[in-house]
């Protein structure tokens, strides 16, 4: 699986916030976030995306999907150019290349359960539990507050833990108040089971640790002999943070934490403003250009 490197990136020139436009031929792969990123304001996917990932692919460079969404919800967005598209869902626990899963992690019975016992402490945290095609809720439903990815697809109110024949790939926790407080929390409780990475304003990513969105690129990557100096990853959140610092072209969305951008080569417009798709049109000329 792929380490991050912390090296700079590829082709960046120091202070410009940008790329060289000769660099950008490296790039075999595009690896990007989608709620906040690649998704717009309404959480839709601008049209103009389908062209794009076909122009890519003719180009040589392949285009992957990394997501906290889960794998069935995920495709959902490009079904008109499915055949194009690798997926990398669940925070990495789902990794789908050239149409084949390559890879699943399911989260440990046991560790879960002392999740649920920490998040049952608090009325203010509310865990949920994810398999492949369904959302087990611990507590009744409007408990839960649906926002970007945690839409809660197939809910079933189960009011304990699941059994250990339940495969969980996908954990998350609702906050009422102060998620970056009750991750402080979680972190200090079981920050050897899990990592927690606050999304969006009520919700928190729970992940297994050495599973993160740059193990699940970094197995497309071999799937492919594509190399992290040759990738182009676009995220916004800190669950991005593991795949920007991998890559040799990290770019940060205009409305990302600033952490993100702190270690991204370029920082982009707003997903508003459809700015990762202007930057992968830039791509594509640059590329033509080079040629």
């Amino acid at each position: 699986m792929a380490q991050e490197t912390g090296a700079p990136a590829a082709g960046r020139r120091a202070g410009s916030g940008g790329f060289e436009a000769a660099a950008l031929r490296r790039v075999r792969l595009v690896a990007s976030d989608m709620d906040g990123t690649l998704l717009d304001e309404d959480s839709l996917l601008p049209s103009e995306t389908f062209a794009l990932i076909r122009d890519l692919r003719k180009r040589g460079v392949r285009f992957a999907a990394a997501s906290g969404r889960r794998f069935d919800t995920l495709r959902d967005f490009f079904s008109p150019v499915g055949e194009f598209v690798d997926f990398v869902a669940s925070n990495g626990a789902q990794v789908v290349a050239d149409g084949e899963l390559v890879g699943r992690e399911v989260f440990s019975h046991l560790a879960l359960t002392r999740l649920a016992q920490v998040t049952a402490r608090f009325d203010t945290m509310h865990l949920v539990l994810f398999d492949s095609i369904r959302s087990f809720l611990l507590e009744p439903e409007e408990n839960y507050g649906r926002e970007i990815d945690k839409d809660l697809p197939e809910p079933l109110v189960v009011g304990v833990m699941p059994g250990p024949g339940v495969n969980v790939v996908k954990a998350s926790v609702y906050c009422d108040e102060s998620p970056l407080d009750m991750a402080y929390i979680l972190t200090r409780e079981l920050g050897e089971d899990f990592v927690f990475a606050p999304s969006g304003r009520r919700w928190i990513d729970v992940m297994q640790r050495g599973v993160n969105k740059a193990t699940g690129i970094g197995q497309v990557m071999a799937r492919y002999g594509i190399s992290p100096e040759e990738v182009m990853a676009f995220g916004d959140s800190m669950n991005d943070y593991e795949i920007l610092r991998m890559v040799g072209f990290p770019c940060a969305m205009g409305n990302g934490r600033s952490a993100i951008k702190q270690i991204s080569g370029k920082i982009l417009g707003t997903n508003a403003e459809h700015a990762v798709q202007k930057e992968l049109r830039a791509l594509v000329e640059a590329i033509d250009a080079a040629r």
